[in-house]
């Protein structure tokens, strides 16, 4: 799961600006592929002289705070990536409506987490593609945690 909290400026988005980059942020995830419903996006407004930064009242600033559980950034080469891939997503909505910004992610264990009360499967396997097409978590089956795909047992020795 990606959670994203936007702290941002009272009307700083509309409803409709809202919707459009929950969308967008999901959008990045679904490409992964992770199931749409791990995305979670809370808008949190911070009224009028409630933010400061550097100790100094800034009325203009966006806060994006993300906790990923579903996957970690492997190496430095994919978490560069993977941050300008989010400045990208986030820049019609913070920079070019002249807003200052900032965004960190946190990863979180896999292993302490879970939607509905199912423990997520495992990445690739037959019971997250089954969870990405029903976009719903839901009870799976030891076999399901198996990899999806054509997948060879071989013998411990080869030639």
């Amino acid at each position: 799961m990606p959670l994203w909290k936007v702290y941002h400026p009272t009307n700083a988005f509309t409803d409709v600006d809202k919707q459009e980059l929950a969308e967008k942020i999901t959008n990045v995830y679904e490409g992964v592929p992770i199931p749409k419903f791990y995305a979670v996006v809370i808008f949190e407004e911070v009224t009028s002289g409630n933010c400061f930064v550097g100790g100094v009242r800034h009325d203009k600033f966006i806060r994006f705070k993300v906790d990923q559980i579903a996957r970690t950034l492997p190496g430095p080469v994919i978490r560069e990536w993977w941050m300008r891939t989010l400045d990208e997503v986030i820049a019609p909505f913070v920079k070019e409506r002249g807003f200052d910004w900032e965004i960190s992610i946190d990863e979180t264990p896999f292993d302490l987490w879970s939607l509905q009360g199912e423990l997520p499967p495992p990445f690739e396997s037959i019971a997250e593609k089954r969870w990405v097409a029903e976009n719903k978590a839901s009870p799976y089956t030891y076999q399901e945690k198996l990899p999806a795909g054509h997948f060879l047992l071989t013998p411990g020795v080869t030639g």
